[in-house]
């Protein structure tokens, strides 16, 4: 009899038991279920989060062989108007985050001198949370947004918050790639667009070759997804093939928007805005008088390569 009682009790305390762990496990899975639905809900990350896991992710076989014609922090130390020359028939490149490699050789830029250049987002000094980069070291890139869709490009060069606007580029390498993300800018059923259009002006590069907002403030010298580099197969731009033009969209500026601060190479077919005037003042040598003398040092066709 007491053996009988023993075995009842032993088997209800086991069904018991079973009861419990089967409860505790419907919890546990009730409970993993909204930690699960938020992470299927979590937001993709950025293109600038993107670029910083890849920047992680290749440092095991970036080697300097890959950017032996790159231009080290020395090029940038030059006054705002000879970086603006000198950086004519540079190429611009962008590794993605998927390690595509976006190129274009820069055929048009503007100087910007800050200071008394009421052109300039940094005129009289003004210093802003927006224009921070370009009292930054040169070779500091400094991007802004116009209009609330669009991206500019330019890069800090010396003296007191200036900079050059990149505004022109010819596309070089990935215009497959520049024409799909032009694309994603166009109306369905638009024409598709010529190579010489991809880059032909300052927003128009900077969504061809996927320059992002986070880019700003990022040091062109030394930063691993975006650099300038040399063309070894290109002649350095002559001076009479340099084009010295009013710079563009800044009428409201008075005097400061007939200064001739935008150069670009004579008959390059991606140049935004030809200027007929400008070139036959530039082949006579009138435009220089418009220079500012302590914009501009002698072009001596020694730069500095970043080989490392």
């Amino acid at each position: 009899m007491m053996a009988a009682r023993k075995r009842k009790m032993l088997a209800l305390a086991a069904a018991t038991s079973e009861q419990t762990v089967s409860l505790n496990k419907h919890n546990k899975d009730t409970e993993l279920k909204p930690k699960d639905s938020q992470t299927a809900l979590k937001k993709q990350p950025s293109q600038c989060e993107n670029a910083q896991s890849a920047e992680a992710e290749r440092s095991c076989y970036f080697t300097g062989n890959e950017q032996q014609h790159r231009l080290g922090e020395d090029f940038f130390k030059q006054p705002c108007i000879s970086l603006a020359k000198a950086f004519l028939g540079k190429v611009l490149v962008h590794r993605c985050a998927d390690g595509t490699e976006l190129r274009g050789r820069i055929v048009e830029t503007e100087a910007y001198l800050g200071g008394e250049d009421k052109a300039s987002h940094s005129a009289g000094g003004k210093r802003t949370e927006r224009n921070t980069a370009m009292f930054m070291k040169p070779g500091t890139i400094y991007v802004y947004p116009i209009y609330g869709i669009y991206l500019c490009m330019n890069v800090s060069s010396e003296g007191e918050g200036a900079a050059v606007l990149l505004r022109s580029l010819e596309p070089l390498q990935g215009q497959a790639v520049m024409r799909q993300l032009r694309a994603a800018r166009h109306k369905e059923g638009a024409r598709q667009l010529k190579d010489k259009e991809l880059c032909n002006g300052p927003s128009k590069l900077c969504q061809a070759l996927n320059i992002p907002r986070c880019f700003d403030r990022r040091d062109l010298a030394s930063d691993p997804d975006v650099w300038l580099e040399n063309d070894p197969d290109t002649s350095p731009a002559k001076p009479q093939d340099i084009v010295s033009a009013p710079r563009i969209g800044i009428e409201s500026h008075g005097e400061w928007a007939k200064k001739p601060w935008r150069f670009y190479l004579r008959g390059h077919p991606s140049v935004s805005v030809v200027n007929k005037e400008a070139e036959r003042q530039t082949l006579s040598g009138n435009v220089m008088n418009d220079l500012s003398p302590h914009a501009v040092k002698p072009d001596t066709g020694q730069h500095n390569v970043n080989r490392t």
